[in-house]
């Protein structure tokens, strides 16, 4: 028999529910399977009947923390017990020093892109936690040394901003069809005669109030590549780089069409951008890790899944990116809590 710390009681739960509890929820994520009274009476660390365990666990199914998936006598438990189990049951330790050095060395090293060092940090979660990892960044909001437009065809154009840092950022916008070449280069040329080593959101309130004051020859049309290239950009537009790696250890984990097409849906919510926006916000409203089982993030719907999402905060505790996994809600919370925790760190360091 497992010798461990007694269970943490939550409200509403006596010793031996949540004793039962505890134990049902680490079978599930470990197995997957439903938990009969047979296999809870050989693992709890406390002496219960097979007959006084169906009692709680009846007890337990009444309350909505467990259902019967099938005619079987096993349990699994609901979003519900998961909840519970999350908030008042589950222990979490440390991450251990060898992983801490693992993630430092994958994440640190020189010579690296932004863009490759965040889809390394993807890459690392998504192994370390055995699900799916994402980590999101907002677009830099630094000094800008050169901006430039660049036709793609009808109603599109090609924003290619250089940062002073010598870091090449790019991003499409819509632009009027139509529009002729001239009016692109016009644009450039006016937003880098005002950049002087200002930020976009600087440089946009530049722009606006020259507009305002109709101080400036643009015509209407250049005026709307100006616009749509800086709010594209702007840290007000909160756009920023989703990254999104281990998506087969998620698919691999599901059976049933409807499940799989559920995860599918998934994956298209997180290439839109009001998805990334509202993961911002949740990372935002917590001062650590947050863990969203099922519907409860208003994400993903009734996709079964569970989200375990952080904030990433710089030296001078501002928001600079969120760090998450996505997977089953079997995922072992566990293990996964802490990675994300040290991971969001060591990102917020780096992006600090």
């Amino acid at each position: 028999m497992n010798q461990r710390p007694p269970p943490r009681m939550p409200p509403g739960l006596d010793p031996r529910s949540a004793a039962v509890l505890r134990e049902i929820v680490e079978q599930y994520v470990a197995t997957g399977e439903p938990v009969g009274s047979r296999t809870l009476s050989r693992r709890l660390p406390v002496a219960l009947s097979p007959a006084t365990i169906r009692n709680v666990m009846s007890d337990l199914t009444e309350a909505g923390l467990l259902f019967a998936p099938h005619t079987s006598a096993g349990r699994l438990p609901t979003e519900r017990g998961l909840r519970l189990f999350v908030d008042g049951l589950l222990q979490t330790g440390s991450l251990p020093e060898e992983e801490q050095e693992a993630i430092g060395r994958a994440l640190e090293a020189r010579g690296r892109s932004l863009e490759d060092t965040l889809a390394e940090t993807s890459t690392v979660l998504a192994g370390l936690a055995g699900a799916a990892g994402l980590v999101l960044a907002p677009k830099s909001d630094g000094a800008v040394r050169h901006i430039e437009f660049v036709p793609l065809g009808t109603g599109r154009a090609l924003v290619i901003l250089v940062a002073a840092d010598g870091q090449v950022e790019n991003r499409v916008i819509e632009i009027p069809p139509g529009l002729p070449p001239s009016a692109l280069t016009q644009a450039g040329n006016y937003l880098n005669a005002r950049l002087s080593g200002r930020s976009l959101s600087e440089l946009r309130r530049v722009v606006d109030a020259d507009m305002a004051e109709d101080r400036t020859q643009l015509d209407a049309l250049t005026s709307k590549v100006v616009e749509a290239g800086l709010a594209t950009w702007t840290g007000e537009g909160r756009g920023g780089a989703l990254i999104v790696r281990g998506q087969a250890r998620l698919l691999s984990d599901v059976t049933g069409m409807e499940s799989l097409a559920a995860i599918q849906t998934l994956f298209e919510r997180l290439e839109r951008q009001e998805t990334m926006l509202r993961l911002l916000e949740l990372a935002e409203a917590s001062d650590g890790v947050r863990i969203f089982i099922g519907a409860e993030s208003g994400l993903f719907g009734g996709t079964g899944v569970s989200m375990v999402v952080a904030p990433a905060r710089n030296g001078a505790d501002r928001i600079v990116g969120a760090i998450g996994v996505i997977g089953p809600t079997r995922i072992n919370y566990g293990r996964i809590i802490p990675v994300v925790d040290y991971t969001a760190r060591v990102i917020g360091r780096l992006l600090g």
